[in-house]
């Protein structure tokens, strides 16, 4: 018996058993005990992670999947099963820390990260494999064409490494692009308590016309007067750091 892969659940299951170990390994398994795994499939990740001391959890849709992995994998049980990812509110943790792993499918792969930034506070950790593009996108540097809405909004909480491009003749059925495998490790950067939603505003729109300086680009958040000379409103936001936009954000703040 196997799953058959379900186009609309954007499900490509990984079928190379040494980058499921290598992906597995990615997690450094230290400072949690519970590790949460996104979209298992058929359990080409999940076989290395029960062989952890870490308690396991599934988030899985796919009816067919969770009915395979209880059968094929004994240490699988009913209550290891979370649902829908996105749609966690992690209530069921009690406030301990867990760590998000899996090969995710590309069709939500934003919404996966935005989730894992929402809850940044209980998840230390996260190794996945998504599409290449949206990979290199969490990992991008200022100044580049990958630098975007989606890197500052994930490296103002989570340092961002880009570990190994994934090819796409080892999955079942291939899919149309290459992928890559990141990890985000929670940092410790400050600033943001209490500004979160000024900040995602202030990076939306900075992006949203990044050929225009800040002083155009901003001005559809009002810019407080103090900040109308300041330095950044005449640079582009891929020239601002993710340092920038969290101190920028306080300063506008205390001007407001």
């Amino acid at each position: 018996m196997s799953v058959k892969a379900k186009k609309h659940l954007g499900q490509h299951f990984l079928t190379d058993e040494n980058i499921a170990r290598k992906i597995v390994e990615g997690l450094s398994f230290e400072g949690y005990q519970n590790v949460m795994e996104v979209g298992p499939g058929m359990g080409v990740l999940t076989k290395y992670l029960l062989e952890r001391d870490q308690q396991i959890y599934l988030a899985e849709i796919d009816n067919e999947s969770i009915e395979y992995l209880k059968k094929n994998y004994s240490k699988v049980k009913e209550e290891t099963f979370v649902g829908d990812f996105l749609k966690q509110d992690f209530q069921f943790m009690n406030g301990e820390q867990i760590a998000i792993i899996g090969n995710f499918p590309y069709n939500i792969s934003s919404q996966i990260l935005f989730q894992i930034v929402d809850h940044y506070e209980l998840i230390p950790e996260m190794v996945g494999m998504f599409q290449k593009e949206v990979a290199e996108r969490t990992a991008a540097v200022p100044r580049t064409k990958d630098y975007g809405i989606l890197t500052v909004l994930i490296q103002a909480y989570y340092d961002t490494s880009y570990l190994f491009t994934v090819h796409e003749n080892v999955f079942n059925p291939p899919p149309k692009v290459k992928s890559g495998v990141i990890r985000l490790t929670r940092n410790p950067k400050e600033g943001l308590a209490g500004n979160e939603i000024l900040f995602k505003q202030i990076v939306k729109a900075g992006f949203n016309q990044r050929r225009k300086k800040l002083s155009n680009a901003l001005k559809v958040l009002n810019i407080p007067e103090e900040l109308k000379t300041h330095e950044f409103m005449d640079k582009r936001a891929e020239e601002l750091s993710v340092s920038d936009f969290i101190s920028f954000t306080q300063l506008w703040k205390d001007n407001q």
